[in-house]
């Protein structure tokens, strides 16, 4: 009894000693304001692999492979200042840093420049007609990335090449990409920074766990209600950026009693125009999130966003136009009454309604399960000047007048150029190039009091319209569904899974939106008839008739006319990753199936597409259905806690999006000749190193592209072999198996010099080439009803000599050097220099076709120099240049309210730059090309472009309770 007795007192001692002897960390974190725990706050130890999160009480610990002896906890959460606290761990001991605040970030940089970067994306469209501005969805602690987002953005850089339509933006895990173009469309919640700053970001095609991602990373925007910060906050924001003013005001309410929560905000933006003449800016931003947390397994979480926003439109210029009226000019907007109208506006108006629950099935295992329904519409106006009118002749007769002049300023015929085009211009072209020049000086803006003379002649019997403002208007209704699972099925292994399901029904038409004095539009297409100018027989002939079902018909305000159709398109997909994590590596792997249908549905029967199926315009086109998989994995070694080798490798391929798919959607239900999904592979291997002071990364990325599509419009002249008229038409030109090589290097690397000081550096040397000669293939109106002409025109092989080409898109090569200055005293300021080069113009495929050597019989011309051609065939390459910014602020505590301001000065010197262009096809072949590029006054076709911002500024004034 007593050897049992002493047996027992050992075995209690023995485990007691190796209970005291276990060794852990914990603590707690609380709001620096409020004092109440914050979860999901990331703690680090620094050197190690070995991170946690706080959890709803805000409390953490690490009770397993804890290092000894001087360690350093970094702890960080989106929207509060990071903060690193030394401790020292002994064996056996518990350290208990309970009590932890964390202060909210009152530097506002991300709230910056998610304002500039999405403001900047709002109107972003492929027809030439907006800014080239490009930039990451969201910044990441990433140094490059950072770099990327805030300063490299405005220049029309795409990290590795890509462009938004590679990346993926969610809301609370529903996917926001437009199923037209593949890209999100910010302006749909623009206006409300301050619900947006929880965001998780995953690069490339890291491991993610809502979605498979694609190659310009994931970016899942959290905003529930209940992840919210207690609180409130005013700001108002000034600038000559993109609006002029902006004010906000948001409350969130915090974990109320019944377990409900709330958070709301309202917005409006506002400018007559941005630093780009006659862009005027228009907004108003509301949202609401509600939240009940109907136990500790249930939440749920309604979200409503309305976004409505209107915005002047600019374009690209050439460079006689921009050495006479500079990089601010717009020739879009006009005076009317006194006050500048802006002939083409983008409105957009698509609420968001979203209902998330949330189900935690055990401690290991959650289901997130969403339903979105979004509707509204996309409209861009524009001026219609191809109205048709009845008037009455010198013999008192009735006729029909048509097509009235192109009243755009910058147009060819407005501009000194045109009137000096010969070899030896006589001494009345120059006169008349001086009085085109003075003219255009002294207004050069859009005509606005002409159209409504040019309408309300007395002459005018039936008071039709010549000149009208059109609306190209997208009315969408999308439907979304999907779950997503997220299970831990042991300490070191997470199964991702997700289904999703997305229908959209798309109505597309033209609506007439202001007459201009007139009392209607006669709906017949007068400039698509080339060998008849008598309206009166084109009408008869049932040709150019937008509807020959009710011909013959005149449009009022409000209606729709010339085109309407619908698109029903709709996604299925599955998804699955599983994540493993181990002491010297972390690597994933996941899969992603996908089912895709796009149809249209032709509401008019156009009288050049007469009939229905694919040859026509009425009805039901053919049903596209395209099949897609993906396949990805990757691993991060750690070689020691400060070095890591992170590999990432993919091979998906992908739906052409709505847009490529049908050649000419707004008058046929033709689908593209060989369209196929996109193939794409990728691999990126990365060295990271991490310590105390220094933090880098430098990353080898290759992205390979196999049978991409495209689709341009656009007006030429010189269509050899044709015989129609010179070869004048308004054509579609369809690219399909395009290939495409993305290789390069970035590098990010930032040293914490001082407590106070850190100096930082990026770099990004990339080339972006197309690695085959795409097909090519031209479709036009002017092409139908002649027997010498196929519908689909193709010229030599039917390719284009792309080979070895610079993809466009913005500078190749970009580099940064700078530094940060943080005071203890709660004010910043920050200064970075930013330099770029290799970017190159968007060529002509019309004129690296057969067509360029060709002349009207079909035959090389007699006269061609191959290394003539060479030259006329050159890429542009863009000048280098240098852009200095500047960002500071300054916050302070009074009482129980946080008052602050930051600001940010780009471009501090000024400096003039190219951020794009194109050149145009109207001449694409070898004789006229010469003869315009050679002409002494310059060409007369020149390339467009687009030009950076000069000094533009942002600042911002908050008040946070």
């Amino acid at each position: 009894m007593k050897k049992s007795f002493l047996l027992f007192l050992f075995g209690v001692a023995f485990s007691l000693t190796s209970f005291a002897q276990q060794t852990l960390i914990k603590g707690s974190v609380l709001d620096g304001t409020t004092g109440e725990p914050i979860p999901d706050v990331t703690i680090t130890i620094e050197e190690t692999d070995q991170n946690t999160q706080t959890d709803g009480k805000g409390e953490f610990s690490f009770t397993e492979n804890v290092p000894l002896g001087e360690q350093v906890l970094k702890v960080e959460k989106v929207g509060y200042v990071t903060k690193r606290y030394p401790i020292i761990v002994n064996e056996g001991q518990t350290v208990d840093i309970s009590g932890i605040t964390l202060d909210f970030d009152s530097s506002d940089k991300k709230d910056l420049f998610i304002i500039s970067i999405s403001d900047d994306n709002l109107n972003s469209e492929d027809d030439g007609l907006t800014d080239n501005i490009s930039g990451l969805l969201q910044a990441s602690r990433d140094v490059f990335l950072n770099a990327a987002a805030f300063d490299f953005s405005a220049t029309f850089f795409r990290p590795r090449g890509l462009d938004n339509a590679n990346g993926r933006v969610l809301i609370n895990g529903v996917e926001m990409n437009k199923q037209f173009n593949g890209r999100p469309q910010w302006a749909n919640w623009g206006g409300l920074n301050d619900v947006q700053r929880n965001q998780e970001f995953s690069m490339g095609m890291s491991a993610n766990d809502y979605t498979f991602g694609d190659l310009a990373g994931t970016n899942n925007i959290i905003m529930r209600a209940s992840k919210y910060r207690k609180g409130g906050r005013i700001s108002y924001a000034s600038a000559n950026r993109s609006y002029q003013g902006r004010v906000m005001a948001s409350y969130n309410s915090g974990l109320l009693e019944g377990g409900w929560s709330y958070s709301v905000l309202g917005s409006r933006r506002f400018g007559e125009q941005g630093y780009i003449d006659g862009t005027l800016y228009d907004a108003n931003s509301f949202f609401i999130a509600v939240e009940k947390q109907i136990n500790e397994k249930h939440s749920l979480n309604f979200t409503g966003i309305y976004a409505q926003n209107r915005r002047g439109r600019s374009t690209a210029i050439t460079q006689e136009v921009f050495e006479l009226k500079g990089r601010r000019y717009n020739p879009f907007w006009g005076l009317l009454n006194g006050a500048e109208r802006n002939s083409r506006t983008r409105n957009i108006d698509e609420p968001i309604l979203m209902l998330n629950h949330f189900w935690d099935i055990s401690s290991k295992v959650r289901l997130n399960t969403n339903i979105a329904y979004q509707f509204g519409e996309i409209a861009n106006t524009r001026i219609d000047n191809g109205g048709t009118r009845l008037f009455e002749d010198e013999n008192g007769d009735d006729a029909y007048l048509g097509g009235a002049r192109n009243p755009d300023p910058t147009y060819y015929q407005n501009l000194p150029s045109f009137f000096l085009q010969d070899p030896n211009p006589t001494p009345f072209d120059y006169q008349n190039a001086y009085l085109a020049q003075q003219k255009f000086l002294n207004d050069g803006q859009m005509p606005w009091f002409s159209f409504y003379e040019a309408n309300t002649r007395p002459s005018n019997v039936e008071g039709n319209s010549l000149y009208a403002v059109q609306a190209d208007v997208i009315k969408d209704q999308q439907f979304t569904f999907n779950t997503i699972l997220d299970a831990e099925l042991a300490d070191n292994i997470r199964l991702n899974a997700a289904l999703n399901y997305r229908r959209l029904k798309s109505e597309n038409f033209a609506r007439l939106e202001d007459l201009l004095g007139g009392t209607g539009y006669l709906d017949v297409d007068f400039f698509a008839d080339e060998e008849n100018n008598d309206i009166d027989e084109v009408v008869a002939a049932n040709l150019a008739q937008s509807d020959i079902r009710n011909p013959n018909r005149i449009a009022r305000e409000g209606e729709r006319y010339k085109y309407n159709y619908e698109m029903d398109a709709s996604v299925v997909s599955a998804f699955a990753q599983a994540q493993f994590k181990y002491n010297r590596i972390d690597f994933y792997v996941g899969a992603n199936f996908s089912r895709t249908s796009y149809q249209r549905t032709g509401l008019y029967e156009n009288g050049f597409f007469q009939g229905g199926g694919n040859n026509g315009s009425f009805g039901e086109s053919d049903q596209l259905d395209f099949t897609n998989y993906g396949l990805k994995g990757g691993f991060t070694y750690k070689v020691t806690g400060k070095h890591l080798v992170d590999v990432n490798t993919s091979y998906f391929t992908k739906a052409p999006t709505l847009r490529n798919s049908f050649s000419n959607a707004r008058q046929s239900n033709a689908t593209v000749i060989g369209l196929e999904s996109e193939k794409i592979q990728s691999v990126d291997v990365s060295y990271i190193f991490r310590s105390p002071i220094v933090k880098a990364r430098i990353t080898g990325f290759y992205n390979g592209f196999k049978d991409g599509s495209d689709i341009g419009f656009y007006f030429t002249e010189d269509l050899a072999g044709l015989g129609i008229d010179s070869g004048d038409a308004f054509v579609q030109e369809i690219l399909t198996n395009i290939e495409r090589r993305h290789v390069g290097v970035e590098l990010g690397i930032e040293a914490q010099v001082t407590p106070t000081i850190k100096l930082k550096g990026a770099a990004s040397i990339g080339q972006y080439t197309f690695q085959n000669n795409p097909n090519l293939y031209l479709t036009s109106v002017d092409f139908l009803n002649r027997p010498d002409i196929n519908r689909e025109v193709t010229f030599g092989d039917g390719t284009t000599q792309l080979k070895n080409y610079h993809v466009a898109g913005g500078p190749e090569r970009a580099y940064q050097i700078g530094f940060e200055y943080r005071d203890p005293n709660y004010w910043n300021i920050g200064i970075t220099s930013n330099f770029f080069s290799n970017a190159y113009i968007d060529v002509s495929n019309l004129a690296r076709s057969a067509n360029f050597t060709s002349d009207y019989d079909g035959n090389t011309f007699n006269d061609y120099d191959p290394g003539e051609a060479k030259e006329l065939l050159k890429q542009e390459q863009f000048d280098s240049y240098m852009l200095v910014n500047i960002i500071g602020g300054k916050s302070w505590k009074i009482g129980d309210y946080f008052v602050g301001f930051f600001a940010t000065i780009n471009n501090v010197f000024n400096e003039e730059y190219r951020t794009g262009g194109f050149e145009q096809s109207r001449l694409a072949n070898y004789r006229r090309l010469q003869e315009d590029k050679s002409r002494a006054n310059g060409p007369i076709f020149g390339p467009r472009y687009f030009f950076g911002n000069g000094t533009t500024y942002y600042l911002n004034v908050y008040v946070r309770f």
